[in-house]
């Protein structure tokens, strides 16, 4: 296993855009063009790019996705979706044209018999999305917050046959803050699986802080503000910290 650092873009609007907290009233928009900005992530180095489809999330289907599908299509990296993934139809529609992972973050508690089936049929390219908020999942774009524990969901999915999940702390998302790396480092212990964080990166010391971590399970991280604000330069990160 190795480090990996997912740069990502999150869509809006058909725009690459960054929202503070989850909040839709808070946003930045740093691109006009999703697959121009993957094309500068990819010549930087990445092998991986982290997309998300934010009008998909609210929608609760696609809305972005002829972006995902040109950088899966044209690009020499790996993608992996998340927002608006609520059916088998669009876990297909992704997976059948060269998107390599599908993240299911708020069905895991809406809709937990799809989610298993989802996992049981296309096992390591199903992605769970966890999104906490003091511990407590949070689902809906984060404007409901449930009552089960970020770890026991983890505990239950892992069983059902997760292998990797992606943990986003919402206090810290977007905020420049640095990660919560004891909550990230305490779902890989729980669940035994492969956790990439996401949310709070700010620099390169909090990427070499969450590589540290890398076997207890922390296996990557997922980077957004600070590559379009410039405090983490993509390719010395990629470098310094994934060896790509």
């Amino acid at each position: 296993m190795s480090f990996t650092i997912f740069p990502a873009i999150d869509m809006r609007g058909g725009k690459c855009v960054r929202l503070l907290q989850g909040d839709y009233d808070k946003e930045t928009v740093y691109g006009d063009s999703p697959f121009e900005m993957a094309k500068t992530f990819a010549d930087s180095g990445a092998t991986w790019i982290h997309m998300v489809d934010l009008d998909g999330a609210k929608a609760q289907e696609p809305v972005n996705d002829t972006f995902v599908l040109q950088v899966a299509r044209e690009l020499p990296v790996k993608v992996q979706i998340g927002g608006g993934i609520r059916t088998e139809q669009v876990v297909e529609h992704y997976l059948s044209q060269g998107v390599d992972r599908v993240i299911l973050g708020s069905a895991a508690i809406n809709n937990p018999a799809f989610v298993k089936e989802m996992l049981q049929k296309y096992k390591e390219k199903i992605v769970i999305g966890i999104d906490a908020k003091d511990g407590f999942v949070a689902t809906e774009g984060w404007t409901t917050t449930s009552t089960l524990k970020a770890t026991e969901l983890g505990v239950k999915l892992a069983e059902a046959g997760a292998e990797t999940f992606i943990f986003t702390d919402i206090a810290t998302d977007g905020m420049l803050s640095g990660p919560n790396v004891d909550a990230i480092v305490e779902l890989a212990k729980v669940t035994g699986k492969s956790v990439i964080a996401s949310g709070g990166v700010s620099s390169l010391a909090d990427l070499q802080k969450l590589q540290q971590f890398e076997s207890e399970g922390v296996s990557g991280a997922i980077v957004g503000k600070a590559i379009y604000t410039g405090r983490v330069e993509l390719k010395a990160a990629l470098e310094k910290v994934s060896g790509q």
